[in-house]
């Protein structure tokens, strides 16, 4: 079979592999249909990471869990690419029980069992049932299982009524393409704050998590947030919150981090709810920062180095909470579904290129904010 893997910096090449196998009674084969770049995606594929990740660890720069979590020597080709995406089911083990033949499904990133004791609290990213690795999914490389990646002919789900979601027949496929990860993200920091607080004011700092603050931004209003703002400097991004009905905010490309500093509330700011998609530690402290007494930030960037500093004591003072982490789809999924179902929030918005699927090598280096590739499922109905 043939699965897309990265070689080197901005190389992507189909290779041919040899096919899965179920394993398990308990397993599934699918096949991806639908497959979307993730934002943590271009990092690796537009940079030279493997040099960069070699040198910070042997500088002490990185957080020491960052060899734990990306392995020894962090993306090195060649890796199978794609973690985000919408499968057809092709085989099902003895023990399935909730899926069959023909199925449309989504897969999330990471791999659960469902009944560890992480999973059943909705620690699904970090399931107990797996911990040979410090994560266990698919598109990261050997750091993080033999799972493959989303941009192949087949894939093995380990435990599939666990983990699989079935796509609600109303909703098109090409819609939930970023379901398995950058949509639940985005859902994750203003939906569970937003029914603690009903009407809340939400502040999104958006950058190099380009999708998921677009998403929380469009979930916010659908959500029925009363004042969305949305930071940026980027246009393309801009022009999509806005037409999610955020308020777009822009901030200047170059001296963005000058502005952020001298724009950033010294005691308290006006919002309950906050949003860091930057990956920039002046984005973060602005987040947190902007935040009204006993407001709440989510930080979904990655920060590799040791000693991200935070505002700690205008949080202290201020009982502000800063949640951060890894997203966890499967237990977020059958929420953000419903909400997608209902006709409240479109995702789909969010994309920018839609491209066939033999044009994935070129497509997922596209420099655009989110990126789909589609074919035909066996059945021969497209997207």
């Amino acid at each position: 079979m043939q699965q897309l893997s990265y070689i080197r910096k901005n190389t992507l090449q189909w290779r041919d592999i040899a096919a899965p196998t179920l394993q398990s009674p308990d397993a599934a084969l699918v096949r991806p249909f639908v497959a979307a770049r993730c934002d943590g995606d271009p990092l690796f594929l537009h940079h030279d990471l493997a040099w960069a990740m070699n040198a910070g660890a042997a500088l002490h720069y990185l957080d020491p869990v960052v060899p734990a979590m990306l392995g020894e020597h962090p993306f090195q080709g060649p890796i199978a690419v794609g973690h985000e995406g919408v499968a057809e089911v092709i085989e099902v083990g003895a023990n399935v029980k909730q899926f069959k033949v023909g199925d449309i499904v989504i897969v999330p990133w990471s791999i659960s069992c469902g009944s560890c004791a992480h999973c059943r609290i909705g620690l699904t990213s970090r399931c107990r049932a797996h911990n040979a690795t410090l994560l266990s999914a698919y598109g990261f490389g050997r750091a993080m299982g033999d799972f493959g990646g989303m941009v192949s002919d087949c894939l093995r789900v380990p435990h599939a009524d666990a983990m699989l979601v079935a796509v609600p027949r109303s909703v098109n496929p090409l819609v939930v393409a970023s379901a398995s990860d950058n949509i639940p993200d985005g859902w994750r920091c203003v939906g569970p704050p937003l029914k603690e607080r009903p009407g809340a004011p939400v502040l999104v700092v958006g950058g190099a998590a380009q999708s998921i603050g677009l998403y929380a931004a469009g979930l916010a209003v659908a959500l029925g947030s009363t004042r969305v703002d949305y930071l940026d400097w980027q246009r393309e991004r801009l022009d999509i919150a806005a037409a999610f009905g955020a308020n777009p905010v822009a901030v200047p490309k170059a001296g963005r981090n000058k502005w952020l500093k001298r724009h950033a509330p010294v005691v308290c700011g006006d919002f309950p709810i906050a949003v860091d998609a930057s990956a920039n530690p002046d984005g973060l402290r602005y987040a947190l920062r902007s935040l009204s007494p006993g407001g709440v930030c989510t930080s979904v960037g990655y920060y590799f180095q040791k000693g991200t500093h935070i505002p700690l004591m205008q949080m202290f003072a201020n009982d502000s909470t800063l949640r951060t982490g890894v997203s966890h789809p499967r237990a977020a999924l059958p929420e953000v579904l419903a909400l997608i179902e209902s006709g409240c929030f479109d995702p789909s918005r969010v994309t920018t290129l839609v491209a066939d699927w033999e044009e994935a090598p070129s497509a997922f280096l596209e420099r655009t904010t989110k990126v789909v590739v589609q074919r035909p499922t066996l059945s021969g109905n497209t997207p």
